[in-house]
């Protein structure tokens, strides 16, 4: 695994979070609609958990929209923001916990050799598709 690349993905996850989600310490929700082209999805923002140095947000993806051969799959994850690094790591994916810094291969659970690390890339994708195609709403949108 390469540390310094991770790391900096983790880096510039936080960024991506606190651009889409600036009153963080104040909002514990916040909602964006994607399109892309047929494709409709909402993302959710949500704080889970707020502590001295971290927050624990839930991100979830529910598609509104899709042409019923499109096989679409829905988003989730768990970050834990770490605000005195300012770095963001997935803590959850997919109702999947626990993700080593490298695997063996093969493993019990399949999983790539450096699965956290990709991972973590595929959310900074997913934030940053929300920073490009998110249309957000002035009015608050309360998420259950």
């Amino acid at each position: 695994m390469d540390l310094w690349f991770h790391m900096a993905e983790c880096d510039a996850n936080y960024m991506r979070v606190m651009k889409l989600m600036p009153n963080l310490s104040e909002s514990d929700c916040r909602s964006f609609r994607l399109t892309f082209g047929p494709i409709e999805s909402i993302v959710h923002f949500k704080v889970v958990e707020r502590c001295k140095y971290t927050t624990v947000i839930r991100v979830s993806q529910e598609h509104s929209t899709y042409p019923s051969r499109t096989n679409v799959a829905e988003a989730e994850f768990a970050i834990r923001m770490y605000h005195d690094a300012k770095s963001a790591e997935v803590i959850e994916s997919q109702s999947e916990r626990l993700f080593e810094a490298v695997y063996d291969y093969p493993n019990p659970k399949m999983r790539q050799r450096d699965e956290k690390v990709q991972i973590n890339r595929f959310l900074g994708e997913f934030l940053a598709a929300c920073l490009k195609y998110g249309v957000s709403s002035d009015e608050p949108m309360t998420v259950s």
